[in-house]
């Protein structure tokens, strides 16, 4: 789950990360009194869940209150496109008003899971800034990176490292350290996925500090956070993901017109490469799970069905702990309930499979039953004429 900037530096705020004074707001009136309560001048950021926002015209630097009224007029309901927002773009409904800081240089810091080593990694780099991604690709030997030992923890001469790494000196060692130590801290505690620092600059007065702030956390670790689930902005999320979640149906949606729907993760995967080998082009990600009832399988199909682009469905299930034969049931019962006019090809393996389709055969419903894995995809891509 990801949270807004503003949301992320409070959060930070708390554990002592040093940040810039600010405020959000909803209206221009609200950015006017916002703005009365900081010093000037003011940077002005539209919130959205993406980065790349000050290329795109989402970032404005005031010098007066005017100024700031003006640009709260542009940014408040501009639709902001970046690389990260595709182009549709997100509506920005509210913006963080925070106080200018003058600074000499800038870096980029983060904090993260690191998938080949499953751990803890902080990642740094003497070149912050809004090309950090390019960065990365075209000179990834200029990007420091800390692994942390997870009984250890973060030992501030991994912080020291990073310090060196980046070239800083004196107390900015030690400052750098404290920054460092804030952010792990908040990650730990809040169960957090990745805590993005760019950039973290170093202020005339020689200071460190963090100007932007973005923030992921573990969706399964949300029950112990009700105070972090309560900053979820459903306005940022695509409506059908969150339904999806909300019925405990893994959901991702993709651009491709053939809808699956598949039991495993794993399995999931492999639907979709096998329809991309054949030409085909999925349209979601989707696994209803090992165990899944009727109920959330028709909610499935609703889920696909709620995507425009959608021209076929492809249903995979391999019975293991998942019966068969329920959901054969569940998806006669989707069809019925939506009259599903789209092609629909089905392939049932293990726990009561010919139950399974036995239940097809009975219903006198449109389904097209494949015996295997291959000619399943083959089919959809057919029959969707891709």
């Amino acid at each position: 789950m990801n949270i807004h900037e503003y949301q992320a530096k409070a959060l930070l705020r708390s554990y002592g990360t040093a940040l810039p004074q600010g405020g959000v707001a909803f209206t221009v009136e609200e950015a006017r009194s916002v703005a009365q309560t900081l010093k000037g001048p003011w940077v002005l950021k539209a919130q959205v869940h993406a980065g790349g926002r000050g290329k795109a015209g989402g970032v404005k630097m005031a010098k007066s209150l005017e100024d700031v009224m003006t640009f709260a007029s542009q940014l408040l309901g501009m639709t902001l496109v970046t690389p990260q927002t595709g182009d549709a773009g997100k509506v920005v409904q509210k913006i963080y008003i925070e106080e200018a800081t003058s600074f000499s240089q800038e870096f980029y810091l983060s904090l993260l899971v690191d998938r080949k080593t499953s751990r803890l990694t902080f990642l740094a780099s003497a070149e912050g800034g809004m090309d950090i991604e390019e960065l990365a690709h075209s000179h990834p030997d200029k990007i420091i990176r800390t692994t942390l030992d997870p009984v250890v923890g973060f030992s501030a001469f991994q912080g020291r490292k990073l310090a060196y790494g980046l070239g800083l000196e004196g107390s900015q060692v030690s400052s750098f350290v404290r920054f460092a130590k804030s952010l792990y801290e908040a990650f730990i505690a809040l169960d957090a996925t990745l805590i993005e620092i760019n950039p973290l600059v170093l202020t005339e007065e020689g200071k460190l500090m963090a100007l932007d702030a973005k923030m992921s956390f573990d969706e399964n670790a949300l029950h112990r956070h009700p105070t972090i689930e309560g900053l979820r902005d459903l306005n940022e999320e695509d409506p059908s993901e969150y339904q999806a979640s909300q019925h405990e149906i893994s959901y991702i949606r993709l651009h491709g017109n053939i809808g699956c729907l598949v039991n495993g993760a794993g399995l999931a995967m492999a639907t979709m490469d096998l329809l991309k080998l054949y030409g085909g082009a999925p349209a979601n990600f989707l696994d209803v799970g090992g165990g899944a009832p009727q109920e959330r399988v028709t909610e499935a199909f609703k889920i696909i069905l709620s995507d425009v682009d959608v021209k076929g469905i492809l249903v995979n299930i391999f019975g293991g702990i998942m019966r068969c034969d329920v959901i054969a049931e569940g998806i006669v019962a989707a069809v019925k309930e939506i009259g599903l006019s789209l092609p629909l090809v089905v392939r049932l393996k293990g726990t009561y499979s010919e139950e399974g389709k036995e239940i097809f055969r009975k219903s006198g419903l449109p389904i097209i039953a494949e015996e295997s894995f291959a000619s399943a995809a083959q089919r959809i891509v057919k029959e969707v004429g891709v």
